[in-house]
């Protein structure tokens, strides 16, 4: 199965964990997915990642979100957010072009383009932040 519909899986969890839903028997109750090779290894860790890091990923779309305030986002736009910052900051298995492209991808079925477009300019302002604090750090490092 191809990573991008676990990543969707991954991403049905979080928004149930999130809307005060156990997570038990989602994938085969909710939605038509089959897990194939490390897919459940993939959802699981993504998962209980995004779960062990929330606020700190919640404070990262605080910061990087111009338009809209924390609270204002909607659940689903979040869950989105949250999963494609996970792997951008912590799980590092994709280039973060290919997260953020992704997480587009994947709101699209959810969303209206704007909204679209406020989460690539989420993910694009934390992909830029984060380039400009590791060539800061780089620099002081070098004095």
């Amino acid at each position: 199965m191809a990573r991008s519909a676990a990543r969707a899986a991954a991403m049905q969890l979080v928004y149930e964990n999130l809307m005060g839903g156990s997570g038990e028997d989602t994938l085969g109750a909710l939605i038509a997915f089959t897990p194939e090779g490390d897919d459940q290894a993939y959802i699981d860790a993504t998962v209980a990642g995004i779960e062990s890091h929330a606020e700190e990923l919640d404070a990262l779309i605080a910061r990087y979100s111009t338009s809209r305030e924390l609270a204002r986002i909607a659940r689903v736009d979040l869950c989105i957010l949250r999963v494609a910052l996970y792997e951008m900051k912590y799980s590092h298995e994709v280039a973060e072009s290919i997260a953020i492209n992704e997480a587009v991808e994947l709101d699209k079925g959810y969303d209206e383009p704007d909204t679209v477009a406020f989460v690539n300019g989420v993910l694009g302002g934390f992909m830029r932040g984060e380039k400009s604090a590791a060539e800061a750090e780089a620099v002081t490092d070098a004095e």
